[in-house]
């Protein structure tokens, strides 16, 4: 009787169903970001568009509630996502980016749209290049990890004390520190969104682990454009 099992061909259809799986997980999480971006892109123009809508926003208290809800909900979902159902998470990721749009339209006030249009090519192509590298490369980007999280507290410290003394030259620096930790973050984040990804996963598991992925490569395309547009947008 003939032996039909041969250990190479199986070995070899197993690791092309995982590079398949691996690139369909990749395109979940980049669809994802993708439809957020635009979620918090469109919410911020059509707000932008309306006086009423800039003063209801930024001309009486809630203001505050405005910049300050997008932040304790991204808090809450990047600490809870792993105990909601994937649908919570989902919902709640929209509702961030529509918030977060909110609060981003009175970037319209400040730069020229042309400008604004601009420097969100130029983020798309760094984003790109970087998050390419991310997935690509074999070097091990894990080492980075304290480093670039380090340097991400120290910008978040920096702007704070900024916010009270309004140092031209210190906002200068630290949106040049931006550009470079976000830029290493993609990288950092791209490559653990391809090494959690597991073939096995249920469905439920899967979709947070590309929802979770999508937002912090979200955060990253973000920050990235806000300093870059601090650093090359015209000013109205």
């Amino acid at each position: 009787m003939s032996n039909n099992f041969d250990p190479i061909t199986r070995t070899s259809a197993h690791t092309l169903d995982i590079d398949v799986g691996l690139r369909s997980h990749m395109q979940r999480v980049y669809n994802y970001m993708a439809l957020g971006l635009s979620i918090t892109g469109i919410t911020a123009f059509l707000t932008a568009q309306s006086p009423e809508m800039m003063h209801l926003i930024f001309g009486t208290p809630l203001r505050y509630l405005v910049l300050f809800a997008p932040l304790i909900m991204v808090f809450y979902l990047s600490a809870r996502i792993g105990k909601m159902s994937f649908a919570s998470a989902q919902t709640m990721f929209w509702a961030y980016a529509g918030v977060l749009g909110l609060s981003l339209a009175s970037i319209f006030m400040v730069y020229t749209g042309e400008s604004i249009t601009k420097v969100f090519f130029i983020t798309s192509g760094m984003f790109a290049g970087t998050s390419l590298y991310g997935y690509t490369t074999q070097r091990d980007l894990s080492k980075f990890g304290s480093f670039l999280f380090m340097g991400l507290l120290g910008i978040v410290i920096a702007s704070v004390v900024n916010m009270f003394m309004h140092s031209g030259p210190m906002q200068f620096a630290i949106s040049v520190l931006s550009v470079l930790i976000f830029t290493g973050l993609t990288a950092y984040d791209t490559q653990m969104i391809k090494e959690i990804y597991y073939a096995n996963d249920d469905s439920e598991t899967a979709g947070k682990k590309a929802l979770f992925g999508a937002l912090n490569l979200y955060m990253n395309f973000l920050n990235m454009f806000l300093a870059l547009l601090r650093l090359f947008g015209d000013r109205r």
